[in-house]
């Protein structure tokens, strides 16, 4: 068998690697929740922090845009007027609606032979983590196969349809990623619906017609799915939390050790929060 690109030749293994753990229980903003990634993200490139595996949660209910994402596809007035806080992710990729679901975060450096390479050499290898952690919840989940050209005619959705190395559970999308690699670092984040309506996004896109509204929102209902729908039973942000933590240490190769973000990462983490903040 081949050996994993970055693994030894003979174990087919990573060098192992010592890494911080962020749990965080306690749902933050959107507008934090991003701004603490990019500063870790940082303080991971600049060797003042290991690289870290962050869990974490969202209060209020908050809507990610990919970072180059036009504001037209998006219903402002409804964000506001149902207090939708509206965010920039670092990433790219279309809308997502956070609530109810675990959110990751990765932030390590662009040599890590787990995230060296290009960007869908990365997504695999990383990706063999989320795969393991949902192993250990039951489910039987498969990465989404390279499509030559990419997604197209998609809508501003980000869950309509898998990306290259996202995962899959009975052919419906269940953890969606995205990437930014500036230069000497990466960052890779995604999120794992727990429960809940997965098409409840769509009010807060912007459709004059109704019925391509409710076509979207059948659509979604069809292409992607949630943890707890997918395993018939409910799973809480702490089992999905432990599960994936595990499931990174086994495929990686990695030993965890708990901790949080520095006094420092906390700081740089306030000064960019007007910037991540677009409806709030």
């Amino acid at each position: 068998m081949q050996a994993r690109p970055g693994t030894d030749a003979a174990t087919g293994r990573y060098p192992p690697a010592v890494w911080r753990l962020m749990i965080e229980r306690a749902p933050r903003t959107g507008a934090w929740n991003m701004a603490l990634d990019e500063a870790t993200m940082d303080a991971v490139a600049e060797g003042v922090a290991p690289p870290t595996l962050r869990f974490y949660a969202w209060e209020p209910p908050c809507l990610s845009l990919g970072k180059r994402q036009p504001l037209d596809g998006i219903d402002l007035a409804r964000c506001r007027f149902d207090g939708i806080d509206v965010v920039r992710r670092a990433t790219g990729g279309f809308a997502i609606l956070h609530t109810d679901e675990l959110t990751y975060s990765i932030a390590t450096r662009p040599d890590d032979p787990r995230a060296d390479g290009a960007i869908l050499d990365a997504y695999q290898k990383l990706s063999q983590g989320l795969m393991a952690g949902l192993r250990l919840l039951g489910a039987t989940p498969e990465m989404s196969p390279v499509v030559p050209g990419g997604v197209h005619n998609a809508s501003a959705a980000c869950f309509e349809m898998p990306s290259a190395y996202e995962i899959v559970m009975g052919g419906r999308k269940l953890i969606g990623s995205a990437q930014a690699r500036p230069a000497g670092r990466v960052l890779q984040h995604g999120s794992l619906p727990l429960t809940g309506d997965i098409a409840r996004l769509v009010p807060y896109l912007a459709y004059e017609d109704e019925e391509e509204r409710a076509a979207l929102a059948e659509h979604l209902r069809e292409r992607a799915t949630t943890i707890s729908a997918a395993l018939g039973r409910a799973v809480s942000f702490d089992e999905a939390a432990e599960a994936m933590a595990r499931g990174f240490a086994e495929a990686l190769d990695l030993t965890f050790e708990p901790g949080g973000p520095s006094a420092a990462e906390m700081l740089a983490a306030e000064a960019r929060l007007a910037e991540k903040m677009v409806v709030g």
